[in-house]
């Protein structure tokens, strides 16, 4: 019997391969930032990665948003 494909990567995970190809860093780099970076709001986690390291929006807002997530479970 062949293997199941493996499920669908969603939600702000799904981001994960094209940060670590685009600005060459692991995600958990970009994690260890964000912990750095204290109680900061989402926003202002959002403007620190995209001013201090150059990552876009999209991809800043998807390691915010699963940083905080993850801080509160």
């Amino acid at each position: 019997m062949p293997d199941a494909p493996a499920p669908k990567v969603k939600g702000p995970a799904s981001y994960f391969p094209s940060i670590e190809k685009t600005y060459g860093q692991p995600i958990e780099h970009w994690l260890s930032v964000l912990r750095a970076a204290g109680g900061l709001k989402h926003m202002e986690l959002v403007n620190l990665l995209k001013t201090e390291h150059k990552l876009g929006h999209g991809h800043a807002n998807a390691l915010v948003a699963h940083h905080l997530a993850s801080s509160r479970s």
